[in-house]
């Protein structure tokens, strides 16, 4: 049985887990992590290898990393919500284990789990898309990772979905990120408790009305006791996520579209917008195939699991 050992970095937390050959987790741990000190959190990962690899026997080493990678998976180039430029994350990993290493985008590695165990493992090419604090997504076709030239494809939170349209924090205007993430239905549902206050009573009750201390999650809690303001939320995020898969269908033709991350767990309030919205605009929706909208199934632990097979599989 040959294992890997999987580390999922984020800004605020890195979990890891020894996984074996079948995508089962054999154990997990985690760690807090401070997104300004990039030295402390390299430390922290390269910890946190040391400890899994003197305990098991692992064979080789994948991490998920928020940010771009380069083409050689080695070096995480920018992350721009952890303090990290060109760190050679892989070097220092196989210095300190000896196990060979391979870094890749965290988006990406979820993706490979959804696809390698979890509900696209029937599939040839999907769509990964994260409605989390922003949008991400992980482009897999014909079975390989679509990485683009430098490593840096798969970007699709940031594709232009409005002309002329909401500040993003990346610089430009109109991203997807800015109408369908996490931070956008708190965007859009404290402005709707702020505005229409008679349709968000529900959503007011749950925080004491007070708008300031609406999260993703009050906003879901409110949509399912029936809440106006919160739905409408809901079904515009959710009509953004369609008029963006429609344009990717386009583009890529895949089996399947999978929702992962933390407004994806809202369910039905989120994929049924979606899907009437892609229905509507997708071109020759006619005379397409179904291409069905799915949940992800592994949850928190894809980006583990998929940075873990990626580990075992260098040229994957």
């Amino acid at each position: 049985m040959s294992l890997s050992i999987g580390i999922d970095v984020g800004g605020t937390k890195i979990a890891a887990g020894v996984v074996d050959e079948a995508g089962t987790m054999i154990t997990k741990i985690r760690r807090p992590s401070l997104a300004s000190d990039a030295a402390s959190i390299a430390r922290t990962v390269v910890d946190i290898a040391q400890e899994l690899a003197s305990e098991y026997a692992a064979a080789s080493i994948g991490v998920g990393a928020a940010g771009f990678v380069d083409k050689s998976r080695r070096t995480v180039s920018f992350a721009p919500n952890i303090a990290w430029r060109d760190e050679p994350l892989a070097d220092r990993l196989e210095d300190a284990t000896g196990l060979p290493t391979v870094i890749e985008n965290d988006a990406n590695a979820a993706a490979w789990g959804e696809f390698t165990f979890g509900v696209a493992s029937h599939a040839s090419s999907i769509v990964f898309v994260t409605l989390g604090t922003g949008v991400g997504g992980g482009l897999i076709i014909d079975g390989q990772l679509l990485r683009g030239t430098h490593g840096f494809a798969g970007e699709i939170g940031h594709v232009n979905l409005v002309p002329d349209g909401l500040q993003c924090g990346c610089g430009g205007r109109g991203c997807w990120e800015q109408y369908s993430s996490g931070t956008a239905l708190v965007r859009m549902a404290r402005d709707a408790a702020e505005t229409s206050p008679d349709l968000a009573a529900t959503l007011l009750r749950l925080v004491d009305g007070d708008p300031s201390r609406i999260t993703g999650y009050t906003v879901m809690e409110a949509a399912r006791r029936g809440c106006t303001a919160a739905i409408r939320c809901f079904n515009e995020a959710g009509r953004h996520v369609g008029i963006a898969l429609a344009d990717l269908v386009s583009v890529l033709d895949p089996d399947m579209f999978v929702l992962a991350g933390g407004v994806s767990e809202a369910g039905s309030l989120i994929r049924v917008p979606a899907e009437e919205s892609f229905r509507d605009q997708q071109i020759g929706g006619d005379y397409r195939p179904t291409i069905p909208i799915v949940t992800a199934a592994l949850g928190n632990d894809a980006g583990i699991i998929g940075a873990a097979d990626l580990g075992r599989r260098p040229a994957a």
